[in-house]
């Protein structure tokens, strides 16, 4: 029962970040103004990213931690 509930948790993971990364090119392609789009998503990785950042060592840490979500 446990692993159906890890094994569902790491599949809707996977589908998240395949739709940030789906929503990144689509943002890339057509700019911001793409209708489909529901903000700025490239806008926001940054801003996520300069917060970590101004937390030095944590956000260097968190910033690896992404970056290493992103390349399963």
């Amino acid at each position: 029962m446990l692993d159906s509930v890890i094994g569902w948790i790491k599949k809707a993971t996977e589908a998240g970040v395949a739709l940030i990364a789906l929503a990144v090119v689509v943002q890339v392609i057509f700019g911001s103004s793409a209708a489909f789009l529901p903000g700025d998503v490239i806008g926001s990785i940054t801003g996520i990213v300069h917060q970590l950042g101004s937390a030095n060592l944590v956000g260097l840490v968190a910033v690896a931690l992404l970056y290493s979500l992103f390349n399963r």
